[in-house]
């Protein structure tokens, strides 16, 4: 199972222009992807530089007609004549999928730095081959450092209610209706942008496994232990950061670490300023 992680910045390239298309060429030289996540995917958002109202999930959705699409926005506001500015996360999956969330991340007020609303979309995935899984793809907080480390409790909290419930009964009412209780797997990868590098707080409150007895691992670490991760910004001139580093990751819960099988950063394409992430599973082994 491969995975596609990708802030695509609205579509907007290193040299500051907008094209959508550049991105799908892109996710498709990666190679065959099951499942696709991308961050910062406007819908008539014309306010963003270099763009002109483009409606990036029906583009998306057009170029990948295979594959089923979850459009997450955390911002959906008033546009001109009558329209809605949405942006946020989208997931487009050629597996066949189970239930889906779309998560408003906490954003207590922090007085001084402007800030947005984060969101996470979360789907159950089901493989031809292997158990299902769940999929989340987020993007954190940039400016507000608060906001930012409550979005990653909230993160790391999420898993570790999801792989309490696996432990508890069924209730009558859970069989049928909308109180059924769909599966939801305790295994999960979380990926996406947290505007944080590793090690900071943000990446260690995610990581944490004093706190909680269902933590997150970083897929990077998982397969290369040590070794200094890839950066996934300030590679190839855009208008920010000063310098390159990591702030885009996956990570997968404990019952699917043994699945990883590597995780690759794109250092080529300046089609956004951040780089792809893709991620290899083996499932043939879990249960």
């Amino acid at each position: 199972m491969r995975v596609i992680s990708w802030n695509i910045q609205w579509g907007r390239g290193a040299d500051g222009v907008v094209n959508l298309s550049r991105i799908i060429d892109r996710i498709r030289a990666l190679g065959p992807a099951d499942v696709v996540c991308l961050q910062e995917v406007a819908s008539r958002f014309d306010a963003l530089a270099g763009g002109q109202g483009e409606d990036g999930p029906a583009l998306l959705a057009a170029a990948f007609p295979g594959y089923s699409l979850i459009y997450g926005p955390a911002v959906d506001v008033p546009g001109r004549e009558g329209e809605r500015r949405c942006f946020g996360n989208l997931m487009l999956s050629r597996l066949p999928l189970g239930a889906v969330y779309r998560h408003l991340l906490p954003a207590p007020p922090e007085a001084g730095v402007p800030n947005m609303q984060r969101a996470c979309i979360e789907a159950v995935v089901i493989p031809p081959a292997g158990p299902a899984l769940r999929v989340l793809t987020t993007h954190l907080e940039y400016y507000a450092p608060g906001q930012r480390l409550a979005q990653a409790r909230w993160l790391q909290r999420r898993q570790a209610e999801v792989a309490e419930l696996a432990t508890l009964p069924v209730a009558a009412r859970e069989k049928d209706g909308p109180f059924a209780r769909p599966q939801m797997p305790a295994a999960a990868l979380l990926c996406g942008d947290f505007n944080c590098e590793p090690d900071a707080p943000a990446w260690s409150a995610i990581t944490d496994t004093a706190g909680s007895a269902a933590p997150w691992l970083d897929a990077w670490r998982v397969r290369h232990a040590d070794a200094p991760h890839p950066p996934s910004v300030g590679l190839h001139g855009a208008d920010w950061p000063d310098h390159a580093f990591c702030c885009d990751f996956f990570f997968v819960s404990q019952p699917l670490a043994p699945a990883v099988r590597e995780v690759g950063y794109d250092a080529e394409t300046a089609a956004s300023d951040h780089q792809p992430v893709v991620l290899t599973l083996d499932l043939s082994g879990l249960v």
